[in-house]
């Protein structure tokens, strides 16, 4: 089984008249797809709370909330809403990348085993249009913390239907890339990094618009299709 596959034609235009929001049963949230643009103060809101959270693991270097927070270099958001409006997890995608130096991972990977492999696997697939998905977190709090996770899993769907891309690329501790693995996403044969520091051993995964339903559970093939659908209704309607 694939998702159809069509010749990448770039949506790097595109713009939200307003948020697209839905119900998940599974983590009994809100999940909000967005643009920085669209949603200024909810934009806002991700940056301070993911800062805050990659503060808590000690890797708040990682994230450099003033230069993100004009936004402009993501494409798209999405943040996890509880019943009460508190955000308990979220991500960004990167606005399709011109070429591997668009990417994080090079800094990453600088002057380490891979480097080479590394820019060659984003040059390669930048023709057919690569999203590279950045600072997600997620609430240590919460008691569906996994239930969140696999919500955000299922992104690499979104993003490939709504930007017209083939190609999602993330990089992260190859702990959590085990979590991830559920949307589809497949981790790269390239030696890991110590990236940001010696106790993390970071890869890279990618998920393949026209195969990544083969890599990914059968439960989040039928949400994230479910999701799809309603995105693009919501984007047609305008």
């Amino acid at each position: 089984m694939s998702v159809e596959y069509v010749e990448y034609e770039s949506h790097l235009d595109i713009r939200f008249p307003e948020n697209i929001a839905w119900s998940d049963t599974d983590t009994d949230c809100s999940v909000v797809l967005s643009q920085p643009d669209t949603d200024p103060e909810l934009w806002h809101r991700y940056v301070d709370a993911a800062a805050q959270s990659y503060r808590r693991h000690g890797v708040e270097a990682v994230v450099d909330a003033a230069a993100i927070r004009d936004g402009a270099d993501t494409a798209l958001f999405w943040t996890v809403l509880d019943r009460r409006g508190n955000m308990v997890g979220g991500l960004r995608a990167k606005a399709p990348l011109g070429c591997a130096d668009d990417s994080h991972a090079v800094v990453e990977w600088a002057g380490r085993p891979g480097l080479a492999m590394v820019r060659k696997m984003i040059n390669d697939r930048v023709p057919f249009g690569v999203m590279e998905m950045k600072t997600a977190w997620v609430s240590d709090s919460r008691a569906s913390q996994h239930a969140v996770t696999n919500l955000l899993a299922r992104t690499a769907y979104h993003a490939t239907s709504v930007m017209g891309v083939q190609f999602v690329m993330a990089t992260a501790a190859q702990h959590v890339l085990e979590l991830w693995k559920s949307g589809g996403g497949v981790v790269a044969p390239i030696p890991a990094t110590p990236y940001p520091d010696e106790r993390y051993r970071t890869k890279m995964m990618w998920w393949d618009r026209r195969t990544m339903v083969n890599h990914s559970q059968p439960e989040q093939i039928t949400k994230a299709l479910r999701e799809i659908d309603a995105i693009s209704t919501r984007l047609v309607a305008g």
